[in-house]
C-alpha cells in the first residue's frame, strides 16, 4: 500500500493547533504527538540523515549541513526499500538531501532549487501532486523547506514564520488528497527553532510534531510513549512491509497501530 512521508522543515509543534489546520485535522484522525524529539545537533542534514538511517549523528558522522561519507556504511530506508523491489520517490527543494540515499535507489527524483523563495513549496507541490496522482509509488518523500528559510530570515514565531507555516499547511492537504484509500501518511518536522536559528538541545529546537494516519492507524490517538525521529524509518518500513535493518536504533511506534 502506498505510503507518503511529508517533512516540514523547522516546524515547531506549538504552532500546529492554531496555524496548521490541515495538519491538525490529519493528526486528529490518526495517531500523533506534539512532543517527539529531534537529535543533536538539531540541524537539517544531520536530522534527515538520522531520520532515514535511524541512528544518531554520533553514529553516522554527519554533524553539519555538509554531507560526510559514513565511516561505517549503513543502509537507509530508501536503500532497504529498493532492495525489496519498492518504487520510491523524492520530491525536495534543498539539494543537500540528495546524499541521503545511495545512487540508483530512487525510481523518481524531483528537485527544484527554490527553497529561498516564499512560493518555493507551492511550486514543488504543483509538480508533485500531478505525479503522485498519476502514479502513487510505493513510497514518496515530500520535503517542504520554506518554513525553515522563513524562520532564519524573520525569526521563529514571527508573523512571517507563522504565515508561512499556514501557507505550507495547505500543501499538506493537497498531497494527502492524492493518497489512495489504502495508503498511509506520516507528517513530521526535523527540528524546531528559536530567534533566527536552531541547533541547540533546548526544547524550542528539539521538540517536533510527529503523526501518521491511514486505515491501519488508531484514529484520534495521542501517543503516550516517547517518540524520537530515529523511530521514523522503522515505522515507515513497517507500513511499507519491510524488515528494518538490524543496525537501526529506532523502534516501530507500535502503539499507533490497530492491533
Amino acid at each position: 500500500m502506498p505510503t507518503y512521508f511529508i517533512l516540514i522543515d523547522g516546524l515547531r509543534p506549538d504552532v500546529v493547533t492554531d496555524h496548521c489546520p490541515n495538519l491538525a485535522a490529519l493528526y486528529a484522525r490518526g495517531a500523533s504527538t506534539l512532543a517527539a524529539r529531534s537529535v543533536m545537533p538539531s540541524i537539517t542534514l544531520p536530522c534527515h540523515t538520522s531520520i532515514f538511517h535511524s541512528v544518531p549523528p554520533q553514529r553516522h558522522g554527519v554533524t553539519a549541513n555538509t554531507f560526510t561519507p559514513f565511516a561505517r556504511p549503513l543502509p537507509g530506508l530508501i536503500d532497504v526499500a529498493k532492495a525489496a523491489g519498492k518504487r520510491c520517490g523524492f520530491f525536495y527543494n534543498w539539494e543537500q538531501l540528495r546524499d541521503i540515499n545511495q545512487p540508483g535507489s530512487l525510481f523518481r527524483s524531483v528537485f527544484i532549487d527554490n527553497v529561498e523563495t516564499e512560493s518555493g513549496d507551492d511550486e514543488m507541490a504543483a509538480v508533485t501532486v500531478p505525479l503522485l496522482a498519476a502514479d502513487p509509488l510505493d513510497f514518496a518523500f515530500i520535503y517542504y523547506g520554506t518554513t525553515d528559510t522563513t524562520g532564519h530570515n524573520f525569526g521563529w514565531l514571527s508573523p512571517e514564520y507563522l504565515a508561512q507555516c499556514t501557507r505550507v499547511d495547505k500543501l499538506v492537504a493537497r498531497i494527502v488528497a492524492t493518497l489512495p484509500a489504502d495508503g498511509h501518511v506520516l507528517v513530521q518536522s526535523d527540528h524546531g527553532g528559536h530567534d533566527r536559528t536552531h541547533g541547540t538541545d533546548h526544547d524550542d529546537d528539539m521538540l517536533i510534531p510527529w503523526g501518521l494516519a491511514g486505515p491501519r492507524v488508531k484514529p484520534g490517538f495521542k501517543l503516550t510513549q516517547p517518540v524520537s525521529l530515529l523511530d521514523t524509518a522503522p515505522t515507515l518500513a513497517h507500513l511499507i512491509g519491510l524488515t528494518p535493518d538490524p543496525h537501526w536504533e529506532g523502534r516501530v511506534v507500535s502503539e499507533a497501530f490497530i492491533s
